[in-house]
């Protein structure tokens, strides 16, 4: 004799709900966010309207600032020293965009390796990350100093000359070393994405018979593209507050050569005591910070990002 099951259809669980009505699944509550957004808001919030409040003051460090409305403005948008610093500073985001991004991506991609040997190398190769920014450029300006420095060292006549003085010459050697110096960060970055990728992928690849080259450009650089546009942001973001050095090799000089916006600011601001004009530039290099990262995620989908990993 048949039997009936007489049991009810089973019904899909309840949504985890916490509150008034948000869900657990979701993630941790936004109250959890309150610490941060708190020491965020006291001291990166109040100090950038307090600048841009500044900005639009007479003020030399002394005494009460005077309302002065869009003078300084109107001043930094109208002084060719600035408007040759903003040139600068945009030289140097794409040339050192353009010198760092495919240098860490290739060493990035070289010391994913699992050899021995690229491992030592990498050890050796991330030693700049030890050092500060003031040290990096104490130690190359005594090194491309004309009297004791590396031309008298190996008594190379190309190496003779005044790379720090020479105003068509000193811009570029920033961007040598300013490249120098943050090429092993980034390439750590593509290092750790290079790791993520299954090795099934490589293995069907030479299943397939490709190449090193076609490997690198079917299998590798797309699977890293998330990492690409990390890094992209951290370079050209990162290029607009580049100082240290700059300020310990050359200080700006010869002349204004390489007098780039957030060195512009400190001497406006601390050598000149034109705070007003100083606050506008800060208030600039912000807002372009800003426009500049949000297009880079707009544009490259990172706001979308999905995981890469095998099976999540």
């Amino acid at each position: 004799m048949a039997t009936t099951s007489t049991s009810a259809p089973a019904r899909p669980p309840k949504p985890l709900t916490s509150g008034r009505g948000t869900r657990a699944a979701d993630g941790p509550s936004v109250w959890m966010l309150a610490p941060a957004f708190a020491f965020f808001g006291l001291f990166a919030i109040v100090p950038l309207l307090g600048v841009a409040l500044l900005s639009l003051t007479h003020w030399d460090g002394l005494g009460s600032p005077s309302f002065a409305g869009l003078e300084n403005w109107t001043t930094v948008f109208t002084n060719p020293v600035t408007l040759n610093a903003m040139w600068l500073t945009l030289a140097m985001t794409v040339l050192t965009y353009v010198v760092q991004a495919p240098v860490s991506i290739l060493l990035g991609v070289f010391m994913a390796g699992r050899e021995k040997y690229r491992a030592v190398f990498s050890v050796l190769y991330f030693l700049p990350l030890l050092f500060s920014a003031a040290a990096i450029g104490i130690a190359f300006k005594a090194l491309l100093d004309p009297n004791f420095g590396l031309s008298n060292a190996f008594d190379a006549p190309w190496l003779n000359r005044d790379w720090l003085g020479d105003p068509q010459l000193v811009f570029y050697v920033l961007v040598f070393v300013i490249s120098w110096s943050f090429v092993p960060f980034h390439s750590l970055l593509y290092q750790a994405g290079v790791k993520q990728i299954p090795a099934s992928m490589y293995e069907a690849a030479m299943l397939d018979g490709a190449g090193r080259a076609r490997t690198f450009f079917s299998v590798t650089l797309p699977q890293i593209k998330y990492t690409v546009v990390t890094s992209s942001t951290l370079m050209i973001v990162g290029s607009l507050t580049y100082f240290d050095l700059v300020f310990v090799m050359t200080a700006g000089g010869p002349g204004n050569a390489t007098r780039i916006l957030p060195l512009d600011m400190y001497l406006t601001g601390f050598r000149s005591y034109q705070m007003g004009p100083a606050s506008a530039i800060a208030v600039i290099l912000v807002v372009v910070g800003l426009i500049v990262s949000l297009l880079l995620n707009r544009f490259s989908g990172a706001d979308k990002m999905e995981s890469q990993m095998e099976g999540a």
